[in-house]
């Protein structure tokens, strides 16, 4: 195991975060196999697995490791226990440790990015049954039935900025915008989307400025709400998909947001795109239903419970 990245974690420590293996840091004797470290400044004892996805497992590191390639691979939860021999329900347990050290260590690099381009798409699956086929008492508990995740998408890196999981309505469309806002450095990209209307009224509330109105004396009636505009710098194109017998037979595109003009300066100026599209995104997610088969359509692996 590679020591120089450890450092003490106690946050009293003065030479906490910082690295130092050989200098204040030394081997403290292990615990079932895990060998501990001993912090010379403020005498704390920890494990060399502190701060990784593997802490708290008391199973071999390559057998993790394994096990997660094999998971990334497509593999079954099963299967990939029988390959590591162990049960399924610690396979699980892995696979939620994992994931929630990636989230971490995502949400920790990905704050400023410069995304100069997004295209945003939806992708349907279903938790436990279709929403078609579930009762009264299961549509009260919002749990199962139809499941969307929400993808928000940079081509010039091919990188999932953001992403939601839940229902398809104008809420979590907020969501998956405000994430994308979240990680940018504050520049609004050049947004294209199918022609799902949330989409527009999720950028006008993350993007878009208050409309200012002007009080008239005297005239009678309720009080004007003020809308929600979108800002000069916004441009916002949809790609619209005409079908016949379920099978695209025209493909336009219209802008909803922003002048021609800057539009296709957009389009100049992006490493990737010639012309308004979602190509990339639809692109991603056929990758992610070939990799992941609790995405894949007309098989029995989708998932029995929202939080897999």
């Amino acid at each position: 195991m590679e020591f120089t990245t450890c450092y003490c974690p106690h946050p009293q420590c003065p030479h906490y975060g910082q690295r130092g293996f050989g200098t204040h840091l030394v081997r403290c004797g292990a615990d079932r196999g895990i060998p501990r470290l001993l912090c010379t400044r403020c005498q704390g004892t920890f494990s060399v697995r502190q701060g990784t996805a593997y802490f708290g497992v008391r199973a071999e590191e390559p057998n993790d490791t394994i096990a997660m390639r094999a998971l990334a691979e497509g593999n079954a939860l099963r299967g990939t226990g029988r390959i590591v021999e162990v049960d399924k329900d610690t396979i699980c347990d892995w696979v939620d440790r994992a994931g929630r050290h990636c989230r971490a260590v995502t949400t920790y690099l990905c704050d400023t990015l410069h995304i100069t381009e997004c295209q945003v798409d939806e992708l349907w699956s279903c938790v436990r049954k279709k929403e078609a086929h579930l009762s009264v008492a299961e549509k009260g508990l919002a749990l199962y039935g139809d499941a969307w995740v929400w993808i928000a998408f940079a081509p010039a890196w091919r990188l999932v900025a953001a992403f939601v999981v839940g229902k398809r309505d104008q809420a979590h469309a907020n969501v998956l915008l405000e994430r994308v806002q979240a990680v940018s450095c504050g520049y609004i990209p050049f947004f294209t989307s199918d022609q799902l209307p949330p989409y527009a009224h999720a950028l006008l509330h993350v993007y878009g400025t208050p409309e200012i109105l002007l009080h008239i004396p005297g005239k009678r009636g309720p009080k004007p709400t003020a809308k929600r505009l979108p800002p000069a710098d916004l441009p916002y194109a949809q790609v619209v998909k005409r079908r016949k017998s379920g099978r695209v037979v025209e493909v336009t595109t219209k802008i909803i947001f922003g002048s021609e003009a800057a539009v296709q300066a957009r389009l100049a100026a992006s490493l990737v795109s010639q012309t308004m599209n979602t190509s990339f995104v639809e692109r991603n997610n056929l990758t992610c239903r070939q990799c992941n088969g609790r995405r894949s359509r007309k098989v029995l692996s989708f998932s029995k419970d929202l939080t897999w």
